[in-house]
């Protein structure tokens, strides 16, 4: 995504987040995540931001939004999970997270790396499958499980939501909902689950014009 956004002008300021990837082996709970994000813009002294969350990542970038203040210009949801005052991300999950806890327990305190049979019928082809697969690292459990903390409404917020329809038209309930705001818009893309990885030239368009709002 980043050459695709850099091309036209944009800083842009990929975050991994504590736990993941490169930073794995250090602690994380869900307020860390928050708090890396929060600290990621203030610490740039970063003005006019758009703030993208894609996924579980929807959870922390939700409550970082309101916490930053009249430095964000946007949040942006990429079929994300939104947060909820007071609720983990599991509980959104058909029988409230149970499976997801159990496994997160058998594991160490992590969700476990998904396989490759997890990412088909997203669009994706073997070679971004296998991209995805190489690069996945275990999920800090607690992340998941510990309840999100928001100060005011997120339908206050200006958000747009990025909806992946393929396999899955319609956004979930809570999404819907915060959709009936006016600070809200919904895009749509005819792609998986990983527009970053099957359309990124689509994607890094619909955020270009986000910005440029």
């Amino acid at each position: 995504m980043v050459p695709y956004l850099t091309a036209t002008g944009h800083g842009v300021h990929p975050l991994t987040l504590s736990g993941l990837a490169e930073k794995q082996g250090m602690p994380a709970r869900q307020q860390t995540h928050v708090q890396d994000i929060v600290g990621a813009v203030e610490g740039q002294d970063l003005r006019d931001v758009v703030l993208v969350g894609h996924s579980y990542s929807g959870i922390p970038v939700g409550q970082a939004a309101e916490r930053i203040g009249d430095r964000l210009a946007r949040v942006v949801f990429v079929d994300a999970s939104v947060p909820a005052d007071g609720e983990p991300f599991v509980s959104a999950w058909p029988d409230g997270g149970l499976m997801m806890r159990a496994s997160i327990a058998e594991n160490g305190g992590f969700w476990p790396v998904a396989p490759a049979a997890h990412y088909k019928a997203h669009g994706l082809n073997d070679e971004q499958i296998a991209r995805i697969v190489a690069g996945s690292t275990p999920h800090p459990g607690a992340t998941l499980t510990e309840p999100a903390a928001l100060e005011r409404p997120l339908g206050d917020l200006p958000a747009t939501y990025i909806k992946c329809t393929l396999g899955d038209p319609e956004p979930s309930d809570d999404v819907a909902k915060l959709l009936t705001s006016e600070q809200w818009r919904l895009n749509e893309m005819d792609t998986g689950h990983w527009p970053m990885f099957s359309q990124p030239r689509e994607l890094a368009q619909i955020l270009l014009d986000i910005a440029a709002k």
